[in-house]
């Protein structure tokens, strides 16, 4: 691709339920298309169709991935253009919070492949019902884990120098942010997406793809309960009072938590480089700041041990049962996806694909 291609995900499976941040990437486009319909393999080929065709352009491209289904996309968003083409179907959220005038509903569903699936409603019905389910299971999963997850963060609280960790977020924000934009009537613009999700392959990140390019990488270390997701959130609230347009990518467990905050403009980003998407140095500008070391009494780890490790073990298995659960839920989803690949007129996926050809 010869243009810069970010990827992300818009929407996760967590343990806040499935969690929407689509309006906040799509807000101030032009040009929507919103794709209904039944097949979710169909709305990805007909995206994945306009990947292709604008993939040797020069125009930076935005792909969003599914988190049921990383290898699928559902959404593209070339911003240069004020366009993007989404999968707008339950349980992504499309123009609830934003629309504009130029937004289009496209109904995939024919009548006659309604019909032709007469035969086999019974066993649609129970793959949709089961998928359902499945998916309550894993955040139900989630849920629990983020319960167990409060309890070790306790403890890092609890042995936590509060002075510290102001001061480290003071310098930081020093560091990152020395004067504010100047421009008459800049207003700072905010997109909210997810850098990772949970899926069921495990997690999933693009850190990588996202941080390409930046001169400075800021990696922040420490145990749950160190402050990492505060601080984040204190430099995302002074570059947004500076002017500065911010990508604020949030937690794909606790979607009220931060994982990273971006700031194109100035050139860098801050990320929870921790797992389940942890990374270490490995260019210029890349630096650690470890929050364990810096703000937590030292000796917690050992004193607490037993603790930590019991309540890790808690931790992981709710991990491990979500993951099943929402590999079972694609199992179920690609066996409903084969029954309307039965039905599924090509000819016809292929008209609409050069109908919206030219409307572009």
């Amino acid at each position: 691709m010869s243009g810069k291609t970010l990827r992300y995900f818009a929407g996760g499976n967590t343990a806040k339920g499935f969690y929407n941040l689509y309006d906040s990437n799509l807000a101030g486009l032009e040009r929507v298309f919103i794709l209904s319909g039944k097949s979710k393999k169909e709305k990805s080929h007909i995206i994945d169709h306009f990947i292709q065709k604008w993939s040797e352009s020069d125009l930076p491209m935005e792909i969003i991935h599914s988190a049921g289904n990383p290898d699928d996309v559902e959404g593209l968003i070339i911003r240069k253009l004020n366009f993007a083409i989404v999968d707008g179907d339950p349980p992504h959220e499309v123009g609830k919070e934003y629309t504009g005038s130029l937004w289009e509903t496209i109904d995939l569903d024919q009548a006659d492949r309604t019909a032709n699936l007469d035969g086999e409603m019974d066993e649609v019905l129970n793959l949709k019902s089961k998928i359902e389910q499945s998916y309550l299971n894993a955040y139900k999963a989630y849920e629990k884990g983020l319960q167990v997850h409060d309890e070790w963060e306790r403890i890092y609280i609890n042995q936590m120098n509060f002075n510290k960790a102001d001061n480290v977020a003071k310098s930081l924000i020093s560091t990152l942010i020395k004067k504010p934009v100047v421009a008459e009537n800049n207003e700072s613009k905010i997109k909210r997406r997810f850098l990772g999700a949970a899926t069921p392959i495990g997690a999933v990140d693009f850190v990588d793809n996202i941080t390409e390019g930046l001169q400075a990488r800021y990696f922040l270390k420490g145990r749950a309960g160190t402050g990492k997701s505060t601080i984040l959130k204190k430099i995302a609230a002074e570059a947004e009072r500076n002017g500065y347009d911010v990508e604020i990518y949030h937690c794909g467990f606790d979607p009220e938590s931060l994982d990273m905050v971006l700031v194109r403009e100035l050139g860098w980003a801050v990320f929870d480089s921790t797992q389940p998407h942890e990374y270490f140095p490995a260019r210029p500008g890349d630096e650690i700041v470890d929050m364990y070391e810096l703000t937590i009494a030292p000796g917690t780890d050992e004193a607490f041990a037993e603790e930590i490790s019991n309540i890790e073990a808690r931790y992981r298995e709710q991990m491990k049962m979500g993951k099943l659960y929402l590999a079972e839920a694609k199992k179920y989803q690609d066996e409903l996806e084969a029954i309307y690949s039965k039905v599924s007129d090509k000819d016809q996926a292929n008209l609409m694909i050069q109908e919206l050809d030219h409307l572009m």
